[in-house]
């Protein structure tokens, strides 16, 4: 998932002056793992009132990087940057609540899925749309924010609709808020936190049109690397540290959606 993301080269200095390390273990000893984040997307990725990188994803982070013996550097850039940045290797890893799409598998590789959610709409209060099949219609205006699966899908599964993309998803829902877009395209867990903080002026239609799975993105031909972040996903799940997150950071959420018999994303 994806944002005011065309500055790669300020991402590469943000590696050397802006990338915040965070020491894991006072024992690592390994090379830094450095992390590559859009800190715009809270819960899980954002930064505390200090400034200092926090979420679901940097505490994720914290725990590999504890896992792998090296210590942490997460590093900031806008979402679209990510993949070109791990390409170039000028960072180890994504993680950044990023869906392992079969277009991004052609150029980098992904670890075993640590999420799942899926895409679903913001629509304006008193609006008739209903599901998905009412927007692919001239006239129709949708939004989503650039380089998201939003909208690649909205490309692919809409063509008779305007698209109106933005790098920052708060633009897109004031388009939806103020009127002048349809729908939003985003996440489940977005839509119903944006839906919530806009209850006099949008409506979040939940249940997903698509299903989606974040994973870690990982650089093709460090097989290695690949085999020891597969081995901590699937013993963190284990130790139930998906679920301590979820009720960390996300506890009303998850309150609503199992009330809703929708499974929880972190599971």
């Amino acid at each position: 998932m994806i944002h005011r993301r065309h500055f790669l080269a300020l991402a590469v200095v943000l590696l050397g002056t802006m990338g915040c390390s965070e020491k894991s273990s006072s024992t690592a000893n390994g090379p830094v793992l450095r992390v590559g984040m859009d800190l715009s997307y809270p819960p899980f990725e954002m930064q505390d009132a200090s400034g200092r990188p926090d979420g679901v994803s940097v505490r994720l982070a914290e725990a590999l990087a504890t896992h792998l013996g090296r210590t942490l550097q997460v590093v900031p850039m806008d979402f679209s940057g990510l993949v070109p940045a791990l390409k170039t290797g000028n960072i180890d890893l994504i993680l950044s609540s990023m869906t392992a799409t079969d277009e991004r598998r052609e150029s980098i590789d992904f670890s075993n899925p640590y999420a799942f959610t899926g895409l679903a709409l913001l629509v304006s209060k008193d609006s008739e749309i209903q599901s998905i099949e009412d927007l692919n219609h001239s006239g129709r205006t949708i939004t989503a924010k650039a380089a998201t699966t939003g909208e690649t899908w909205a490309i692919h599964h809409l063509p008779n609709a305007k698209r109106v993309v933005f790098e920052d998803q708060t633009a897109c829902v004031l388009e939806v808020a103020q009127g002048r877009a349809d729908a939003f395209i985003y996440d489940q867990l977005s839509i119903y936190k944006y839906a919530a903080e806009n209850k006099t002026t949008t409506r979040g239609l939940l249940k997903p049109f698509v299903e989606e799975s974040w994973a870690v993105g990982i650089a093709k031909g460090h097989e290695a690397l690949l085999s020891q972040v597969n081995a901590f996903v699937d013993d963190f799940r284990k130790q139930d540290g998906f679920s301590k997150l979820g009720e960390r950071y996300l506890k009303d959420e998850k309150k609503f959606l199992e009330a809703a018999g929708v499974p929880f994303i972190l599971r």
